[in-house]
C-alpha cells in the first residue's frame, strides 16, 4: 500500500561520514533518512512547481541546479568563477557580491586528490570537507594543499590539470567502486612534475599562502549500495514526472533504482512527493 513520506521543495541530500555514508533527503521542512529504504519500492513525483533555492519565488525553469533566472544572473554563487575559480575577480573589485565573496571565497580552501571514476584533483572550502567528497561519490580522498583563498586553489588546480583529471565520469562512478589507489604516490608524482609551476605560485602569492600537506591521511568512504547497475540510465523528472522503482543504492547525490538513476542535486527547488509503493 502506498504511503506518502513527505512533499516539498527538494534540496541536495545531506550526508554524514558513517560506514556506509548516511543520506537524508530534504523536502521542504521534512528530513527523511534514506538508507533504511534500500531494497524497498519508492516513487518520486514532480508536482509541477519549482521554487528558487535562494529567493523562493516560483520559476518555470531552474538554472544552475535550482535558481531562478534573476538570481542566476545576480548572485556571486552563480558566477562563472565558481566553476572556474582561477577566474576569480574579487581582487579586481568586480565581484557580484563582495560580502559573500569575503565569507566564501576569501577563506582557506583545500586542493585535494579523490578516487571517484579514477584519480582526480579538486578544490573545496575547508568547511566542505568531507561533504564535497561524498557528494562526488569518492571512495578515497585526501587534501594535498591548503591555500588562503579560492583564487589560489584554482591556480594550483590549473597547474595539475595537464597531469591529472579534474572531473568525475559520473556514469563510471555509478557502475561500481574504483580499485583503491596509492594517493601518496600520485601526490609525490604531481609534486615532481609540477615543481617549477608550484614554486612560481608560492613566490607570487607568498610562502604562507600555499601550504603543502604531505602528511594528511587518506579518508576512505563507503556507500549504501545493494547492487550497482550494469548500464546507467538517467531518469529525468522534466520528461517523466513520476519515477521510481526498487532503491538499490545511493552514491554521490544519485539515487539508484532498478529502473535508472537520478541526480537529486540537479532538481534543487523542484516540489516533489516521495512515497513508498511496496
Amino acid at each position: 500500500m502506498a504511503e506518502i513520506l513527505a512533499t516539498g521543495a527538494v534540496r541536495k541530500m545531506k550526508t554524514a561520514l558513517t560506514s556506509p555514508v548516511s543520506y537524508t533527503m530534504i523536502l521542504g521542512t521534512h528530513e527523511i533518512p534514506m538508507n533504511p529504504f534500500l531494497g524497498q519500492q519508492l516513487q518520486l513525483e514532480y508536482l509541477g512547481v519549482i521554487n528558487c533555492i535562494h529567493c523562493d519565488r516560483k520559476t518555470s525553469k531552474s538554472f544552475n541546479q535550482g535558481y531562478c533566472y534573476p538570481c542566476f544572473k545576480r548572485l556571486a554563487q552563480c558566477d562563472s568563477c565558481i566553476v572556474s575559480p582561477e577566474k576569480c575577480h574579487y581582487a579586481a573589485g568586480t565581484c557580484r557580491e563582495p560580502e559573500w565573496g569575503e565569507q566564501h571565497c576569501m577563506i582557506d580552501h583545500f586542493v585535494y586528490l579523490a578516487n571517484t571514476s579514477g584519480i582526480k584533483v579538486g578544490i573545496t572550502r575547508g568547511s566542505q570537507v568531507p561533504t564535497r567528497w561524498m557528494d562526488q561519490g569518492a571512495t578515497q580522498a585526501r587534501p594535498i594543499f591548503r591555500v588562503s583563498n579560492r583564487l589560489q586553489s584554482g591556480l594550483v588546480e590549473t597547474v595539475f590539470k595537464p597531469h591529472i583529471a579534474d572531473k568525475t565520469n559520473w556514469q563510471a562512478m555509478l557502475k561500481g567502486d574504483e580499485e583503491p589507489r596509492d594517493l601518496e604516490e600520485v601526490r609525490q608524482r604531481l609534486m615532481r612534475e609540477c615543481a617549477v609551476e608550484l614554486d612560481a605560485l608560492s613566490q607570487q602569492h607568498g610562502l604562507q599562502a600555499i601550504t603543502e600537506l604531505p602528511d594528511e591521511p587518506d579518508v576512505h568512504i563507503t556507500y549504501p549500495v545493494l547492487e550497482y547497475p550494469a548500464k546507467v540510465k538517467s531518469l529525468n523528472l522534466d520528461k517523466t514526472p513520476v519515477i521510481g522503482g526498487t532503491l538499490l543504492g545511493i552514491k554521490g547525490q544519485y539515487l539508484m533504482f532498478d529502473t535508472g538513476v537520478i541526480n537529486m542535486r540537479k532538481y534543487g527547488g523542484y516540489n516533489l512527493s516521495l512515497q513508498t509503493t511496496g
